[in-house]
């Protein structure tokens, strides 16, 4: 009987294949959204997990209060100092973040420039991941060295920038003394770093600093060096106008922006789901009008309610289980399109992956709207008397 149901069904569906379409367009958009949202939300979250296990889990961080993105200044060279006479780091390295117009063979670009110590340089990159590919590091005391992000020299401008290339910052010449590896991280990659001494006269700033990035030495507990830390600042300072990041407290962070956004895009798709149930529960109405006499000539050789109600909600759950299918091939496609397009532009941490489960839900998800949009249509369809729909015109 139940093969006999999806006889009808598929039947019905072939005869009626452009309103079947526009009916399941809304079950199709809201599956396709959320395997598509779900799937991106959770490459991201797989990227920054990554992108802070190449930095360690021994990196502490120092800003400005309230900044997390941008180069507001706040922090001077005394809190350097501060934090150098603390005995729980092996390196502290002040930041001086800036951009900069970039002039290689006449062709300008304006690119983000880090001021970085030229002592222990080696020490310092590998500490947070960077790896010399071409070249070497700043020498102590370079003064126009100058080390490119990969992606700065091997394709922002319309020539690679080979070593030994003179280029200009904001119209003053260096020398390109190095180019990192490919780290998949877009921000580095797309980055110049230049010496410290040299970002300050570059930008002006001739005590102050943007970031201070703190290596903790092996066997130290983080989170009490960071507190540890806070206090000193706050003391030497008079105030507590900046923020110590530890990495679990920025991808704390971080995933909670992610999950409230990703939350708020979710339900934003969770809506074509509702808007295409009720698409469907419209057309099952129709389709309950336009099949009223067959409905009678049904009942009157021999079929049951429960049987005229089960042909209409096969049929509403199947349209639904369509449109479920599609959107699933839909929203991995676009998943996989973001993250092909996400690596051409460097971001070669963000790694798509189509969670079964996500596909499970979603599939199983959309049956269930495509079912209960017909169960109306089919209980109105199993309560028509014979007599009745067979007059019926």
């Amino acid at each position: 009987m139940l093969l006999e149901y999806f006889r009808l069904t598929l039947k019905n569906i072939r005869h009626r294949k452009m309103r079947s379409w526009l009916t399941i367009l809304g079950i199709i958009i809201g599956v396709a959204s959320v395997v598509s949202l779900i799937s991106i939300g959770q490459g991201l979250e797989n990227a920054i997990n990554a992108q802070f296990e190449q930095m360690g889990t021994q990196v502490i961080m120092v800003m400005p209060k309230g900044l997390q993105t941008g180069f507001a200044s706040g922090l001077t060279d005394d809190d350097v100092k501060t934090i150098e006479n603390l005995p729980y780091f092996d390196f502290v390295t002040p930041l001086v973040v800036s951009t900069a117009e970039v002039e290689y063979k006449r062709e300008k670009k304006f690119v983000m420039v880090n001021g970085f110590p030229t002592k222990g340089a080696e020490d310092r990159f590998s500490g947070m991941d960077f790896t010399i590919g071409e070249g070497r590091y700043f020498n102590p005391n370079e003064k126009y060295g100058i080390i490119l992000g990969y992606n700065v020299a091997k394709d922002m401008f319309d020539k690679e920038i080979p070593i030994r290339s003179r280029i200009k910052l904001n119209g003053i010449d260096f020398t390109v003394v190095g180019v990192f590896e490919q780290l998949g991280r877009p921000d580095d990659d797309r980055a110049i770093y230049v010496p410290l001494d040299t970002a300050r006269i570059l930008f002006n700033k001739p005590d102050e600093v943007n970031f201070i990035m703190l290596r903790v030495k092996q066997g130290t507990e983080i989170a009490p060096v960071a507190e540890t830390l806070k206090k000193e600042l706050k003391r030497s300072r008079g105030n507590e106008n900046f923020d110590v990041f530890t990495p679990d407290q920025i991808l704390k962070q971080a995933g909670q922006i992610l999950g409230v956004v990703q939350l708020i895009l979710v339900g934003i798709a969770a809506i074509s789901l509702v808007v295409g149930g009720i698409g469907i529960m419209n057309t099952m109405y129709t389709s309950v009008l336009e099949r009223t006499k067959e409905i009678g000539i049904m009942k009157a050789i021999g079929a049951t309610n429960y049987d005229i109600a089960a042909i209409f909600l096969t049929e509403s759950g199947i349209l639904g289980l369509i449109g479920g299918l599609v959107g699933i091939i839909l929203g991995s496609a676009v998943a996989q399109i973001v993250g092909v397009v996400a690596k051409a532009q460097g971001f070669g941490l963000l790694l798509i992956i189509i969670d079964p489960v996500v596909v499970g839900g979603a599939l199983m998800f959309a049956f269930v709207v495509g079912a209960l949009s017909g169960l109306l249509p089919a209980r109105h369809a199993a309560s028509l008397q014979p007599v009745d729909a067979l007059r019926y015109e």
